[in-house]
């Protein structure tokens, strides 16, 4: 689900079994992303994972670094993600959103091989377009908080110009 000429892409790790069944972005019942993305204030309401599509009218979009779906993200192998960066990488060029926001820091460390990168702003650009790695909402990753992802995906949010909504 991307266009051209959004303002934030953000791209998951890879589709979980539940989003591979439904063919909805982050729709295992206990991943934040949707609750996430409403508190930081991309979205005016919390969008269900069936009302994707919506995202598109507030310009955002939703991709994954590697398409193979699995039940957890460590199924994947290196060579998996270094492909997805691959063509991650030829998708940004060629619709140019104003940010890729990579949700997950292995994701982004595969697949662009920067094993020591932070959640945050990157150096690296693909393009014009500017690079921000978020914290993965999976209910896996307790150490991050839902405030807390609020506030990042906030911080994402004013970097791309977007109101709060």
């Amino acid at each position: 689900m991307a266009a051209a000429g959004l303002s934030v892409l953000f791209c998951g790790i890879n589709p979980g079994l539940m989003t591979a069944a439904t063919g909805h972005h982050f729709a295992r019942p206990g991943n934040r992303f949707w609750p996430v993305l409403h508190r930081s204030g991309f979205t005016p309401r919390q969008l269900a994972p069936a009302e994707q599509d919506e995202l598109l009218s507030y310009g955002l979009g939703i991709t994954n670094v590697v398409a193979r779906a699995t039940a957890r993200a460590d199924e994947l192998s290196a060579g998996e993600y270094a492909e997805g960066g691959r063509l991650l990488t030829a998708k940004v060029r060629r619709l140019r959103p104003g940010w890729l926001a990579v949700v997950g820091i292995t994701a982004y460390r595969g697949a662009f091989g920067e094993p020591k990168a932070v959640v945050g702003p990157q150096e690296r650009t693909i393009g014009s377009t500017r690079v921000w790695v978020l914290p993965n909402p999976s209910g896996l990753n307790a150490h991050w908080t839902l405030p807390a992802m609020g506030e990042e995906y906030g911080r994402l949010r004013e970097a791309a110009g977007l109101p709060r909504r």
